[in-house]
């Protein structure tokens, strides 16, 4: 630091995945110095894949990261909606190549630890930012001075504290207090299946989506086009713990879908009887407010997203990026206007994503006659082609005026 210059502001971020890795890296390279807390003891997430489209890939891409990614990456050549028996065509939009000469940056399918892994070695290369993992926050104080403490009693802390600890979030509890969120009536099966498995089911290097009556199942290359990832949501009055890592039977898994097509039957088949994972799927509405002093909150933090439009982890990769404009070189005195600026900017966007999420989960799971209503709009391009350039153009780089 040069001499008379003034002292960095610090941040802390609560939550090392997608959203917290993202934030530190983007804030560090605006100026600040920043603390990551975790209470996992490495990096990592429970393998799944996960949809990085355009709008997040600008960012990633503006970050330096776009040779780590793009060595790990799958790039689908289109994305597609079929029938759930007769796999019938119902809509399809282009990806791949055209997708990066339209929006500028390209469509990726990302094995998640893969893409939490490229992250966290850019945040480690990066010396103004610290990693405290296998650390738990015991509370977390927002009066006058942001600050949390840790387990192990100690306190650490900061000019502005970022809450990117999920769906869960302790940061969010103690701005705003407690609040269960709502199970949706959707539990999601997923699991990750290596490609030479499937190699005689002709699955084609698109990003997949089946719908049927009550349930829908995406399917997509990771890593290269070494492994297929697969989602398949279904209807169900039962209550499960969120989690990511539940186990479920695969004779469950291939009962919710027996009489589909197929392809999507040979992709259940092949899952592994020890890998495959079910868990519940919980909403919140979004928050009338993210921020309070110097405490905001990010990712599925404030606005959890439905995973019906492949969203959730550019949503909070978006944030990422608004919320290091809105900081980069201001004062510590100004902090809390120029939180209230980036919840300003980003609570409309996110919350219409929230909403549009949600419709598509009905809509995917249409019955007669009504699906065959949808069917018939989409086939008239009322389909995903349509909703992509709104979804897609997005420069979260240029939304506070950097």
């Amino acid at each position: 630091m040069a001499a008379g210059a003034p002292p960095l502001v610090s941040a802390l971020v609560v939550g090392a995945g997608v959203g917290g890795l993202t934030v530190a890296l983007a804030l560090a390279r605006a100026g600040l110095s920043v603390t990551v807390v975790e209470q996992a003891k490495a990096l990592g997430e429970v393998g799944a894949g996960v949809q990085v489209s355009p709008n997040a890939t600008r960012v990633l891409f503006h970050l330096g990261l776009e040779a780590g990614l793009s060595a790990l990456a799958f790039r689908p050549e289109t994305v597609e909606a079929r029938g759930w028996r007769r796999g019938q065509e119902i809509s399809r939009a282009p990806l791949g190549e055209t997708a990066r000469a339209r929006y500028g940056f390209p469509y990726l399918h990302m094995h998640r630890a893969d893409l939490i892994s490229v992250l966290g070695q850019a945040c480690r290369a990066e010396p103004r930012i610290t990693l405290r993992l296998g650390e738990t926050v015991a509370a977390c104080h927002g009066e006058e001075t942001p600050a949390l403490v840790l387990a192990s009693g100690e306190r650490l802390e900061a000019d502005v504290l970022v809450g990117a600890d999920g769906l869960r979030s302790v940061v969010r509890e103690t701005l705003f207090g407690p609040a269960a969120p709502r199970f949706t009536g959707h539990v999601a099966w997923r699991g990750l299946i290596p490609a030479e498995r499937l190699a005689d089911a002709d699955i084609q290097p698109v990003a997949a989506l089946w719908m049927g009556p009550g349930a829908h199942f995406v399917h997509y290359y990771v890593r290269g086009g070494t492994l297929v990832n697969f989602v398949g949501v279904v209807e169900a009055d039962d209550w499960r713990e969120e989690s990511w890592s539940s186990r479920g039977e695969a004779a469950d898994l291939r009962r919710d879908f027996a009489g589909w097509h197929p392809t999507v039957r040979r992709i259940v088949e092949a899952a592994p009887e020890d890998a495959c994972f079910r868990w519940a799927l919980f909403d919140r509405d979004p928050l009338p407010r993210w921020s309070r002093g110097a405490v905001t909150l990010l990712g599925d933090a404030c606005h959890p997203t439905l995973p019906f439009m492949a969203q959730g982890a550019c949503m909070a990769i978006e944030d990422a990026a608004v919320l290091a404009a809105c900081l980069s070189g201001c004062s510590r005195a100004a902090i809390p206007a120029a939180l209230a600026r980036y919840e300003a900017l980003r609570r409309p966007r996110t919350a219409g994503i929230q909403a549009a999420s949600r419709r598509n989960a009905t809509i995917y799971h249409l019955r007669p006659p009504f699906s065959w209503a949808r069917n018939r709009g989409m086939k008239a391009g009322l389909g995903m082609g349509a909703a992509m350039d709104g979804l897609y153009r997005y420069d979260a780089l240029s939304a506070a005026g950097g």
